[in-house]
């Protein structure tokens, strides 16, 4: 039986640049993100995204405007 999307477990996830997502928790991180350890419903994943991903500008970008 498949899950609803608002009942299955997702996790965040992060690439280099410093950019959030969310994701199937029983699927393999595409290329390039790894977990950042928080794992749970979507709308929970999508809370912890929006308090902990507060620039949503890529690092690069950040680090070449900061200098």
């Amino acid at each position: 039986m498949e899950q609803r999307d608002d009942e299955a477990i997702h996790k965040v996830v992060m690439n280099d640049e410093e950019q959030h997502s969310i994701w199937p928790a029983e699927h393999q991180n595409p290329l390039g993100w790894h977990d950042v350890g928080m794992q749970g419903r979507r709308e929970e994943c999508l809370s912890y995204v929006n308090q902990h991903w507060t620039d949503i500008r890529p690092r690069g970008l950040r680090r070449g405007v900061d200098r």
